[in-house]
């Protein structure tokens, strides 16, 4: 009885160890949450409430109808003009980018051909190299074509993700096997109904973690289109903010807009996750079906 009493204990986990790995993981999300929390309850305060006192409790004077507004009439309405921006930009390039990844990514997966080990190579180093880096000569580049300071000169260097085409890449080998292929090939299918009939729709979960990751990474760009863009009519939101805080540096009510519009435009970014989302769900329920 004693050596089965010590064996039950042995195989408890131990409370005391788990506490200390417990209490680093809330401390992360006490630091990642509390400036999530200071927005919102920063754009519920006046100008004089937001700078007079720190607090993370909301205000109830008015003060978010008021910072609505004034967000909403700004410059005659340029923060609607900046959140179709951003969409055109964000939805345009991402899409395309999800389209040219899913191609490129189920080439490099399921073709054979001269060079495709030195093409991998040099995406993985484009995988490493940071965009801001590429911004300058981007914008030399599409400068002699001449479409700098148009929506495409946002939207072209948007389209090559080499993440998502390695994601693409890496998802397409594990879900999409040889011998479908083949059997489609043995029935007479071309190579594009193939990959349309038989390897998309295997790779929808994959190509939508690529979406979300581009739209988020579009959506949140400063550099790029603050290099490329001259007319305020063509900003997104994070050039438009920029350039309000650029133009109120002596008007502290321009803080609380700018605060505002932060907290809005996070709004279309929350509400796609929790609209894709289920076809992560359908994923998991096929795969358990299928197993």
């Amino acid at each position: 009885m004693a050596s089965l009493a010590t064996a039950e204990k042995k195989r408890r986990p131990d409370q005391r160890a788990a506490f200390w790995p417990t209490l680093v993981v809330l401390l992360g999300a006490v630091y990642c949450l509390l400036p999530v929390v200071w927005l919102v309850t920063a754009t519920t305060k006046k100008s004089g409430e937001l700078f007079t006192t720190f607090s993370l409790w909301p205000s109830f004077t008015g003060g978010f109808t008021d910072n609505l507004a004034k967000l909403a009439s700004i410059r005659g309405g340029a923060f609607w003009t900046w959140c179709l921006n951003s969409l055109i930009f964000a939805g345009g390039g991402a899409l395309l980018a999800t389209a040219v990844s899913a191609l490129a990514g189920y080439g490099l997966a399921k073709y054979q051909f001269r060079g495709k080990q030195l093409i991998f190579n040099f995406l993985l180093v484009g995988v490493l190299i940071p965009g801001v880096i590429l911004a300058v000569p981007q914008y030399l580049l599409l400068s002699k074509v001449g479409i700098a300071g148009t929506y495409w000169s946002v939207l072209l260097p948007s389209i090559i993700s080499p993440f998502s085409i390695y994601l693409c890449r890496i998802y397409a080998t594990a879900v999409v096997p040889d011998e479908m292929l083949e059997a489609g090939r043995l029935d007479g299918a071309g190579e594009w109904r193939i990959f349309r009939s038989i390897a998309l729709y295997p790779m929808i979960p994959g190509l939508i973690t690529a979406f979300l990751l581009q739209f988020v990474g579009i959506w949140n760009n400063f550099l790029l289109p603050f290099i490329m863009l001259a007319d305020s009519e063509k900003f997104p939101l994070t050039v438009g903010f920029y350039s309000l805080m650029n133009q109120g540096n002596d008007q502290v009510n321009i803080y609380n807009v700018v605060i505002t519009g932060c907290l809005v435009s996070v709004i279309p970014l929350l509400a796609l996750f929790l609209f894709l989302q289920r076809y992560w769900r359908l994923d998991l329920v096929s795969g358990a079906l299928k197993g």
